[in-house]
């Protein structure tokens, strides 16, 4: 539930408007609201997870397929909308998720047919895209793995959902994040092209990687869930890598208990007082002034 383009509950509660319209407004408290009234809406139907904010840069490489998702090429403005908009979430015991580790805003192809190769070196992938989750890498409950490759930094074209050099030794050791790492939806075409499913499951938890994600189909659930198995019972040391993911997990749920625990189903009206509210804030983003002489996209 990002709002513009990936917005679940569109039919059910009106749409929300995208993070690029909400950060054009320059307001920091605008950028929270955005966060909180789709928590509201997330926590009324019995979510406790929102895979939201996106840390993408809003580079002119990959406009045409991330568009109003990404709000800025600076990495700082895309730091201050996230914090803002996780802020937003917390208020309603709702768990953001930062995504797509490393960065997508050079890439050109859509991951979710397509494998996209970044041809970007280490140190500017660190300066720019990888900014974002350095400095927010306390503040994420979750964080979402990319199905796109990095050749100068793997030397293959391994997704880096499937790379333990991502996985690993990156996030886990270089930048120090120590909460739960999600895959991005293994049904994608971007991993595909490398692995199947069930395959691609155990590459991702063998890289270090926590929670699969298989978003459509039952079949590739179940596929998924048997290759896990097998591969735990097959290899010693993924059976130890599988038990430390499992541990973290525990761990995070008693963390975060509070935020877990299942809320009240809500009455016809409190579902028209979220409508209502979510039409005034996409009235207020659509009518309010830009406070800087800027695009949409964040850029002078």
């Amino acid at each position: 539930m990002e709002g513009g383009t990936v917005d679940r509950l569109r039919d059910a509660l009106g749409a929300a408007p995208p993070a690029a319209d909400v950060f054009a407004t320059g307001d920091s408290k605008v950028f929270q609201k955005h966060g909180k009234v789709i928590g509201e809406n997330c926590r009324a139907l019995g979510f406790n997870v929102d895979f939201a904010p996106v840390l993408d840069l809003a580079f002119d490489a990959s406009h045409a397929v991330l568009g109003t998702r990404a709000v800025s090429a600076d990495p700082r403005e895309t730091v201050a909308y996230a914090r803002a908009f996780l802020a937003g979430l917390n208020d309603c015991r709702v768990l953001g998720c930062g995504k797509h580790f490393p960065g997508l805003g050079e890439g050109k192809l859509d991951s979710h047919h397509e494998l996209p190769v970044i041809e970007k070196s280490r140190q500017d992938l660190w300066s720019e895209d990888l900014l974002p989750y350095r400095t927010l890498r306390r503040e994420l409950p979750f964080l979402m793995v990319s199905h796109a490759a990095y050749p100068k930094v793997t030397k293959t074209r391994t997704p880096a959902s499937l790379s333990k050099v991502w996985i690993t030794d990156i996030l886990r050791k270089r930048i120090g994040y120590r909460n739960l790492i999600v895959s991005d939806d293994l049904e994608m075409g971007g991993v595909l092209s490398s692995a199947p499913v069930g395959k691609a499951a155990a590459q991702f938890v063998s890289a270090g990687g926590d929670l699969c994600l298989v978003c459509h189909r039952e079949e590739y659930v179940v596929n998924a869930y048997e290759e896990l198995v097998k591969a735990a019972e097959r290899e010693r040391k993924f059976e130890k890598r599988v038990a430390e993911s499992a541990r973290k997990v525990t761990a995070f749920k008693k963390k975060y208990a509070s935020s877990l625990r299942a809320g009240k189903e809500p009455s016809e009206a409190a579902i028209g007082k979220l409508m209502r509210r979510l039409w005034e804030f996409s009235e207020q983003v659509r009518l309010e002034p830009l406070s800087r002489g800027e695009d949409r996209r964040g850029r002078a």
